[in-house]
């Protein structure tokens, strides 16, 4: 791993540029069904990555196919239940299969998987631009220092994540700006281990559009942020522009509401400054490929944009395309292409479930709402916990008619 810029070969069958989640899980696959396969990233491993850290079951169950579950629970913290927790300090418990993870840690667990199945992996190395020859993508250049160097490949997939540069140099963005931001920190409170056990999400007036999370990690560490949904949404002039919210003062505001989160920041030790990041969703604003080229991740805006969770469908896609590929048998197929874009496709749906329930993070009523039908509930306590496990529609809970449900169901 992290082998230099000077050590790259001139070609191999499949470029991955990134080593998230997405990139990392798609080399893994190929690499074992024995493709040569280069992974590059533009920070040297293991590296710190802006995140919630939460592993749901949709991550759950990407490790599963990827085998690496055992080893990813064997440092995470777990944790059998999300607590949503309303604007009024109201608090609903929902089961799930969960546990936390620093990216740091969980990135690297993959990329070494990956190297261990054969892919080589190099880093630190920044892609700039793709190679192409008659409308088809064969290859990439990369860049260090004063170094540039080609690679030709039969199929580059990129995974660069939320900043769009890399989609822009490729001709894939179709949205510069992001769907959202978030800001997240690490805190070292041994005095909170008891006191925070579960995944919290708060909802509150002052948060709005948004909300806050605390998420413990192990050894009295919690990684603490807030996150702000459709942050670009505002169109001027046909554009769309960046709302005016200071994620600092929202963090601030999030300890003010929220006295779990003032009792960890106030007794705590912070491990490192608080980090922003953008964050792109509901599988738009990038197309998905182009002839030689896959765009998988939150490159391809895998992150769901009501709770902001990314990290399991970041694998999916991943995953989705090296499979698409594979059945191609790596020809620079249309083929391909389309078997890789039904995948996505077929996702779409969810992903647009999860945009209508972003009306709670405009709307915290609705938590509070959500939250006091759920105390006299099992039944909405096992739809919210269905949500998680994506069994159940997120949107109907907060449609018209899933709040009228509200006051009727009795069980």
């Amino acid at each position: 791993m992290n082998l230099g810029i000077d050590s790259l070969p001139a070609a191999c069958d499949v470029l991955v540029i990134g080593a998230g989640p997405a990139g990392g899980s798609a080399a893994l696959v190929l690499a074992r069904a024995g493709l040569d396969v280069m992974l590059v990233d533009q920070h040297a491993f293991p590296r710190d990555k802006v995140c919630g850290d939460g592993l749901i079951p949709d991550a759950h169950h990407a490790l599963h196919k990827l085998g690496l579950l055992d080893e990813v629970m064997a440092q995470a913290q777990a944790s059998g239940f999300v607590g949503c927790i309303g604007p009024r300090g109201g608090r609903i418990d929902v089961p799930g299969v969960l546990a936390v993870l620093p990216r740091k840690q969980l990135d690297l667990i993959v990329c070494r998987a990956a190297a261990a199945a054969g892919a080589r992996m190099f880093a630190p190395v920044r892609f700039t631009a793709p190679i192409e020859e008659n409308g088809v993508v064969v290859g990439a250049q990369l860049h260090h220092g004063d170094v540039t160097r080609d690679v030709r490949a039969r199929w580059v997939l990129l995974a660069t994540g939320a900043v769009p540069q890399a989609l822009i140099a490729a001709g894939m963005s179709s949205r510069h700006t992001p769907s959202g931001v978030a800001l997240r920190g690490y805190v070292k409170n041994d005095a909170m281990v008891g006191r925070i056990t579960a995944l919290e999400v708060v909802w509150h007036r002052a948060l709005t559009p948004g909300y806050g999370w605390i998420f413990p990690c192990r050894d009295g560490v919690f990684n603490i942020g807030v996150g702000i949904a459709d942050s670009h949404s505002e169109h001027k002039g046909g554009k769309l522009t960046k709302q005016e919210v200071n994620l600092r003062q929202v963090m601030s505001d999030f300890q003010s509401a929220y006295e779990p989160a003032r009792a960890l920041m106030r007794g705590g030790t912070l491990l490192g400054p608080m980090k922003g990041a953008p964050l792109r969703c509901t599988l738009e604003g990038a197309r998905y490929t182009r002839p030689g080229l896959l765009v998988v991740g939150e490159a391809a805006g895998s992150t769901y944009s009501f709770t902001g969770e990314g990290i399991g469908k970041a694998f999916e896609t991943g995953i989705h395309a090296a499979e698409a590929v594979l059945a191609g048998g790596m020809r620079r197929e249309a083929a391909v292409r389309a078997d890789y874009e039904a995948r996505l496709l077929a996702l779409k749906p969810r992903f647009d479930l999860y945009q209508r329930a972003n009306v709670v993070n405009r709307h915290p009523w609705l938590a509070d709402l959500l939250i006091w039908r759920a105390k006299r509930s099992p039944r909405i306590v096992r739809r919210m916990s269905g949500v998680l496990n994506e069994t159940s529609n997120p949107g109907n809970l907060v449609s018209v008619k899933g709040i009228a449900r509200l006051f009727l169901d009795r069980r």
